[in-house]
């Protein structure tokens, strides 16, 4: 049965563009630059866009809106999230946080009812959109580091009020569907239990790297509640197309043996075949059948552009089958379709 999320997710929004990069999360980049990375972007065909007020403190948010309010807003899909709002403050934590960003707001966590519609207002009004279309809880997961008192905690404040809040929302027309962002399973597992979300964003747990897990557990939860999944970092924050940190995080150069070697042997497969492993994990990511996007970081207008080629290219079936052979991917994890025979 066609769920919500396939519907707004039509072709030409299964590949997008995220925000991570661009509120200089990993490099400090100009407004200049950012806005050829969109230009690039919209002119290879890009026309979904997922931000988040997270992404460098609303500088994404600011980036994207300056080139998105130019734009019809029938052309492209936009998502964003919720529960972190911000306010200029002068002994605001960006320094801490998000050092490159130069952001003069400090950060209030807020998952109730009342958080979620503000945390919507101030996207739009950074945007400077009138809408958005997706709508996800942000980081209500094990791994964020910066809740005073526990992910948990949060979580139940989203399910009493932040959950409830968007299906509202929803049915009123306010937003098109809505879920949950997050970088680990367990959130995405509890959530449909919980409540009644449209599509999730998945990020950094279906990659070449890491997707054992979203394989075997995570993706029949899935396809039981009829959800769909939006997948995020693919690339395990570059890690697999060569960049010196893996995921995210103040210690994300701290890069574990286990990954390291694992890269290795898939460089040593797609040298014997010719392939791109960047090429190889986007389209690995993009196949999954419970997926209805990709999104895909770039911090120029180069890497968009190698990017959305990448999704376009062939890649020999006798690559993904040495994989399978080597363990070095799940037996049942499912294939992309345009692989050459």
């Amino acid at each position: 049965m066609t769920n919500r999320a396939q519907q707004i997710f039509k072709p030409e929004f299964r590949f997008g563009l995220g925000g991570v990069s661009l509120g200089n999360e990993f490099n400090k980049q100009t407004d200049k630059d950012a806005e050829a990375t969109l230009e690039a972007a919209w002119a290879v065909g890009v026309r979904y866009f997922d931000v988040a007020p997270w992404y460098g403190f609303g500088l994404s948010e600011r980036r994207f809106g300056h080139f998105l309010h130019n734009q019809k807003r029938e052309d492209y899909l936009l998502s964003s999230k919720v529960g972190k709002l911000f306010k200029a403050s002068k002994n605001n934590r960006h320094a801490e946080i998000y050092p490159l960003s130069d952001s003069p707001n400090d950060i209030v966590f807020d998952y109730t009812a009342d958080g979620v519609r503000r945390s919507i207002e101030d996207s739009l009004q950074r945007l400077g959109v009138d809408s958005l279309d997706v709508a996800f809880v942000h980081d209500i997961s094990p791994d964020f580091a910066f809740f005073p008192n526990g992910w948990e905690e949060q979580y139940e404040i989203a399910r009493k009020g932040a959950f409830p809040a968007l299906s509202k929302m929803r049915d009123e027309g306010i937003i098109q569907a809505w879920g949950i962002g997050v970088n680990t399973p367990l959130p995405i597992l509890k959530v449909m239990e919980d409540a009644d979300p449209d599509v999730c964003l998945c990020a950094r747990q279906y990659s070449l790297i890491d997707h054992a897990s979203a394989v075997q557990e995570l993706f029949p939860a899935v396809r039981k509640k009829n959800v769909s999944l939006v997948i995020g970092s693919s690339l395990n924050a570059g890690f697999i197309s060569g960049s010196p940190r893996y995921n995210y995080g103040k210690e994300n150069f701290k890069i574990p043996v286990a990954a390291i070697e694992k890269r290795e042997k898939f460089r040593a497969v797609a040298a014997r075949y010719g392939v791109d492993l960047r090429t190889a994990a986007l389209q690995f990511s993009s196949a999954a059948d419970v997926a209805v996007a990709l999104v895909a970081g770039a911090r120029s207008a180069q890497q968009i552009q190698e990017d959305w080629n990448s999704l376009q290219a062939k890649i020999p079936s006798d690559f993904w089958t040495e994989l399978k052979q080597q363990g070095l991917i799940e037996a049942n994890a499912a294939l992309p379709s345009s692989s050459e025979s």
